[in-house]
C-alpha cells in the first residue's frame, strides 16, 4: 500500500480563475449585491432552463423565501423527508408552519411516496423532496400525487390559487447540474433551491440560488421583485439603485429579511460556472472508478446515472450490509487513521434534539434509520488526484474485508 496520504472529505476546488474574478470584484469598488450577482442569476437561469433566478446567501434562505412567496405560514403543513439535513425542515419551522416528516422507502433514500400521499390534507401547502447526493427524486410520481390530491387543496394566496394544488419545492442543495428525463433540476419542481456552500459542487463560499417554473397567470417579474423585497429588508430600491445621483430616497414595504448575495460571492460563482462542465465530468470519472472497485464486494452504492436521470455526482454514498452502527463508526475511524476523511449522510432528523423536542421519534422512521445505520460516504470531489482515488479504494477494500 502507498505511503499515508491526507485526504479531506470535500475541500473547495478554487483555481486561478476564481482568484482573478474575485480580485476584479474587490478592485471594482462594488462588492455587495450588484451587476455580478445579476449576471450570475441570468447565467444560472439559462443553465437550468428557467426564465428567472434569484441568488441569495444560502440555500436555506432561498427555500425560506420561496415558502414566504407561496404565502405559507401558521396553520399550514409542509411535508419533507426524515432522511435529510436540517435545512430541509428548519425553514418550515421558521415560517411558523407544521413540519411533517416522511420515512424513506425501504432500501431507498427517497421518501415513501405512498406515505407521502396519505399525509396530504387540507392544511398541506407544500412538499419539499430532497435530491440526496445529487440524484433527482421521482418527480413524475410526486407531481402525479399532488394532481390526484387537488380536491383537498385549500389555496390561501394568488400563487397557490394559480397552481391549484400542493406546491412542489425541491431541496436541490446537492443537485446543481443534475437532470431527469432531459429536464434540468431547477426547471422540474415548482421552486428549486440550490446550495453553493463551500462543500458543494459549485461554490460561492456561502450562497444559493432559487429558480422556479413559470406559473400560468403569475408574472415571473412579480415573483422576482417580491423575492428582492423579502431578501433586502423590504427596501424598495437595492443598493445600486440608491447610488444614482439624487436617487437616495426609498421606501420600506415590509419589515422583512436580509439574505442577499454579494458580488464577491457571485464573482466566485461566475468563475466556477465557466469550469463546471469539466468538474462534472471529473466527478463522474471518480464515481465510475469507485463503482468498478466496489461492485464485487457486495457494498451498496448510490446509483448516479440511469436512463431516467443524470446525477450531479455530489456524494458517494455506500452501505455495508450487516454491520452495526458501532462497526460503521469503527470503519470511519480506521479510514481516518489512514488519513482519509469519511462522513455519514445523514443522521435522520428525528434523532436530533431539536426534532425530538418537537415530538418526532426515530422509532416511527425505521427505513430512514436502516439507511443511516450502515452508511459511509467516501470523499468525492474534483481536487482528488488519480493516486488519491486509488489510495481511497485500496484502503476501503482493505478495511471492509474485516467486516464483510
Amino acid at each position: 500500500m502507498n505511503c499515508k496520504m491526507n485526504i479531506p472529505f470535500s475541500p473547495p476546488d478554487v483555481s486561478d480563475l476564481e482568484v482573478q474574478e474575485v480580485s476584479a470584484a474587490l478592485r471594482s469598488g462594488w462588492i455587495t449585491t450588484g451587476q455580478r450577482t445579476k449576471q450570475l442569476e441570468t447565467k444560472i437561469a439559462e443553465y437550468v432552463g428557467t426564465e428567472r433566478c434569484v441568488c441569495l446567501n444560502s440555500q436555506t434562505a432561498c427555500a425560506e423565501m420561496a415558502l414566504r412567496v407561496l404565502g405559507i405560514g401558521p396553520g399550514d403543513e409542509v411535508i419533507t423527508s426524515a432522511y435529510t439535513y436540517t435545512a430541509s425542515a428548519s425553514v418550515i419551522d421558521h415560517i411558523g408552519a407544521k413540519i411533517v416528516l416522511i420515512d424513506t422507502q425501504r432500501d431507498s433514500y427517497e421518501m415513501d411516496y405512498e406515505q407521502l400521499e396519505r399525509a396530504i390534507n387540507r392544511r398541506t401547502k407544500a412538499i419539499i423532496p430532497v435530491d440526496l447526493g445529487g440524484v433527482p427524486c421521482d418527480y413524475d410520481r410526486i407531481m402525479a400525487i399532488v394532481e390526484r390530491q387537488k380536491s383537498v387543496f385549500s389555496p390561501s394566496n394568488d400563487i397557490q390559487k394559480a397552481l391549484g394544488r400542493v406546491a412542489v419545492m425541491s431541496d436541490a442543495a446537492h443537485a446543481f447540474g443534475a437532470s431527469r428525463k432531459g429536464t434540468m433540476v431547477g426547471a422540474i419542481a415548482d421552486f428549486s433551491a440550490f446550495s453553493f456552500h463551500a462543500v458543494k459542487n459549485l461554490t460561492t463560499a456561502e450562497g444559493g440560488a432559487l429558480t422556479w417554473r413559470t406559473i400560468p397567470g403569475i408574472n415571473n417579474d412579480d415573483i422576482y421583485k417580491e423575492l428582492q423585497l423579502l431578501s433586502l429588508h423590504g427596501q424598495s430600491k437595492d443598493a445600486m439603485a440608491k447610488t444614482k445621483l439624487g436617487a437616495w430616497e426609498y421606501d420600506i414595504i415590509g419589515t422583512w429579511y436580509k439574505c442577499n448575495m454579494t458580488d464577491i460571492a457571485a464573482a466566485m460563482g461566475l468563475a466556477q460556472l465557466k469550469r463546471y462542465a469539466g468538474m462534472l465530468v471529473c466527478r463522474k470519472e471518480i464515481i465510475a472508478r469507485y463503482d468498478e472497485a466496489f461492485s464485487s464486494l457486495g457494498v451498496e452504492v448510490l446509483t448516479h446515472d440511469t436512463a431516467d436521470y443524470k446525477s450531479s455526482g455530489h456524494l458517494y454514498l455506500t452501505r455495508v450490509s450487516g454491520i452495526t452502527v458501532e462497526q460503521r463508526n469503527e470503519i470511519i475511524i480506521k479510514m481516518a487513521e489512514q488519513g482519509i476523511a469519511c462522513n455519514v449522510h445523514y443522521k435522520p432528523l428525528p434523532m436530533h434534539t431539536a426534532y425530538k423536542k418537537m415530538g418526532f421519534d426515530i422509532v416511527n422512521y425505521p427505513n430512514a434509520y436502516a439507511r443511516f445505520a450502515n452508511e459511509i460516504s467516501l470523499p468525492l470531489h474534483t481536487c482528488l488526484t488519480n493516486e488519491q482515488v486509488e489510495y481511497i479504494v485500496e484502503n476501503y477494500v482493505s478495511v471492509l474485508k474485516e467486516y464483510i
